[in-house]
């Protein structure tokens, strides 16, 4: 018997005919003689519209405390596990439905970007020895003072994981399977990029950095997860039987692959701080303040001038409001310097382990954005992947040409052999 950890996102379960095809495929799984413990999250676009209503009843003060917000957002999660719950109890699967709290998710506690510090499975693994299967609510946690937090983007998928990694499923045989609205892992965004293939599978590295890149599938903190405790992760098309992609550990024959993939981060901002002392220690003033308030920074450039210097570096789009707060106060302290903030920007990037051992793959890369006609603005690397700046009006046609250039729609099929052309 094994142990699997089913996630059904919130397309999956958005009306009751899509509830009750999630509860048919749970079902089939423990008919095959396995258990499952059940992630979901919040029904369609019912936590944007939770985020909405939180808004109109602040009115023009705007005024909207992250705990209240939580507080609220959490309780859409809890409408979909009950739904799932029954939908499974009618077809004759016991089941019970449990909060992030209940099911022994413990956070820190940051108000909506709050970190799994452990999983307490006691509560679930009495509910699997009394036959029944938990449907937990994703997104969700409890700090260690009892207060709801929700874990900030992509949290179910990291609930999941985390659930999978606690539980110890790959030591049972079974996998962590992540059903959502898409095939599996392509080699880019197949709404962007009409040639994009399904890889049948994909280290952990590489879609933790794909994650990190843009790629929407799998939030970046469940990959992690997935390869610190070797979680295998299965990402299935949730109303199809189809086999997905598989996020596993990377083997040798990953290697000869130079390029898996490209990614495009559509819409970022670029704060900089300008004309602030170029004195030893600064960057990690700045830098721990902007950490302490959540926020997650993208590339870093310095550039100096004699005795000062202008310090940039780019952040989503939706992190702008809050940034700018925490780079004023910084400014404040310093008692010098000027703030500037640039919007309009994507960053487009190329992923591959094959890079630690194959050369010629930035050149390659500039020379696809040149011949579209795309400027550069920055560009960043690490072993497996370059990353460009480009203009927001550019960041599809980007996209198009790199994909392109590495032939990327060649990558489908079980070998995963990847041409040389170009």
């Amino acid at each position: 018997m094994a142990l699997f950890v089913q996630k059904f996102g919130g397309t999956s379960v958005a009306d009751p005919q899509r509830i009750a095809r999630c509860a048919a495929r749970i079902r089939e799984r423990r008919e095959q003689g396995h258990q499952i413990v059940v992630v979901v999250s919040a029904m369609g676009q019912s936590t944007d519209e939770l985020i909405e209503l939180a808004t109109r009843v602040a009115g023009s003060s705007g005024a909207i405390s992250k705990r209240e917000l939580d507080m609220l957002m959490t309780t859409g999660e809890q409408v979909s596990i009950s739904l799932v719950a029954t939908a499974l109890e009618r077809i004759g699967v016991p089941a019970v439905s449990l909060t992030g709290q209940q099911a022994g998710i413990a956070t820190d506690g940051v108000f909506g970007r709050a970190r799994i510090l452990s999983v307490h499975c006691a509560r679930l693994e009495r509910e699997l020895a009394a036959g029944r299967t938990p449907v937990v609510a994703g997104f969700q946690g409890a700090s260690e003072d009892g207060e709801i937090t929700t874990l900030g983007r992509g949290g179910s998928d990291t609930t999941a994981v985390a659930l999978a990694s606690a539980l110890k499923v790959a030591s049972t045989g079974g996998t962590c399977e992540i059903f959502t609205d898409v095939e599996g892992v392509y080699t880019a965004d197949p709404r962007r990029v009409p040639n994009a293939v399904k890889l049948p599978r994909i280290s952990y590295e590489e879609m933790l950095e794909l994650a990190l890149q843009g790629a929407q599938v799998m939030h970046p903190r469940a990959v992690l997860f997935g390869e610190r405790y070797g979680v295998p992760i299965h990402v299935r098309h949730s109303q199809r039987s189809d086999e997905g992609t598989i996020i596993c550990k990377e083997t040798t024959e990953m290697e000869d692959v130079v390029v898996v993939g490209a990614a495009l981060k559509a819409d970022l901002g670029r704060v900089s701080l300008r004309r602030i002392p170029n004195n030893v220690g600064m960057q990690a003033m700045i830098f721990e303040s902007i950490a302490n308030a959540g926020i997650m920074v993208d590339d870093i450039v310095q550039t100096e001038f004699g005795e000062v210097a202008t310090l940039s570096f780019t952040v989503d789009h939706g992190d702008l409001a809050d940034v700018k707060i925490v780079a004023s106060q910084v400014l404040d302290r310093i008692g010098t310097g000027e703030l500037a903030v640039e919007i309009g920007l994507s960053k487009v990037s190329v992923v591959g382990t094959g890079m630690k051992t194959h050369v010629g793959v930035a050149s390659r890369m500039f020379a696809a954005l040149g011949d579209a006609g795309v400027a550069i603005q920055n560009i960043t690397t690490s072993e497996i992947k370059i990353s460009c700046i480009v203009r927001k009006q550019d960041g599809d046609k980007a996209l198009l040409a790199v994909h392109d250039r590495f032939g990327l729609e060649r990558l489908a099929g079980a070998s995963m052999q990847q041409t040389t052309a170009g």
